[in-house]
């Protein structure tokens, strides 16, 4: 058991440093993990730049997002999202919360998210859009009750993606892989999107050929996280 916790707290440094490294996160936003021994239980770092995070900054909380080891350490104040959505979405293992700036447009606009390639396929057939200001009023914009991380955790439902208004996104993974997988593809995708819109209409993929194109493999969830590890071992120029 301390191997296995051992181990997951070493892929949590990767799926942390992973995304800060392609893009996706920068001194914000936050990964978790599901603990694989104990369900009602998920791992996650303390407050701190996602590139920063190392195994001894990773702490254990219940899924009332409260700490399991009591600590004077600052914690995510979000952290309420981790575990609102762990308890709704017992196929979800993994969580990420972001604000990358590929997704933004479509936080602040109509604009819809959708499915314009292959490796895109994993946003999912349906992208919901939370709007805390429907239900909350006037806030800060942070997800800091149980009840607004229980709204979004509403939102999100059976999918793989929520937008949030003017904040940002959230994207769960049934393991840290097809977390990470989908956190960086799903921002590529809005990229392309993006850029395609100043040439023309967008030619975007049918449910049907989300279906068959979202059947990712295991050897290409392993084959791009090697690819992105050996990324983190290279040096800077």
């Amino acid at each position: 058991m301390a191997y296995e916790i051992e181990t997951t707290a070493a892929s949590l440094v990767a799926a942390n440093r992973i995304p800060a490294r392609e893009g996706v996160l920068d001194a914000f936003g936050h990964v978790s993990v599901r603990n694989p021994e104990d369900s009602g239980k998920f791992y996650l770092a303390r407050s701190l730049a996602p590139e920063q995070v190392t195994e001894s900054d990773v702490f254990e909380f219940d899924l009332s997002s409260q700490v399991v080891r009591a600590t004077d350490i600052i914690l995510y104040s979000e952290r309420v999202i981790h575990g609102a959505i762990y308890r709704t979405r017992p196929d979800v293992n993994a969580v990420c919360h972001h604000h990358a700036s590929a997704l933004l447009p479509f936080c602040l606009t109509d604009l819809k998210l959708r499915v314009v390639t292959q490796l895109g396929a994993t946003i999912g057939k349906r992208v919901p859009v939370w709007d805390q200001r429907q239900e909350f009023g006037a806030t800060n914009h942070l997800v800091m009750t149980e009840r607004e991380a229980i709204s979004l955790a509403r939102c999100l439902g059976s999918e793989w993606i929520v937008l949030m208004r003017r904040h940002g996104s959230t994207v769960v993974g049934r393991n840290l892989k097809e977390l990470v997988f989908r956190s960086i593809y799903s921002c590529r995708d809005a990229e392309l999107q993006l850029r395609a819109l100043s040439y023309g209409e967008i030619d975007s993929f049918p449910d049907e050929e989300i279906e068959l194109a979202s059947k990712y493999s295991e050897t290409t969830l392993v084959r791009a996280w090697n690819y992105w590890c050996s990324r983190l071992e290279a040096p800077r120029l």
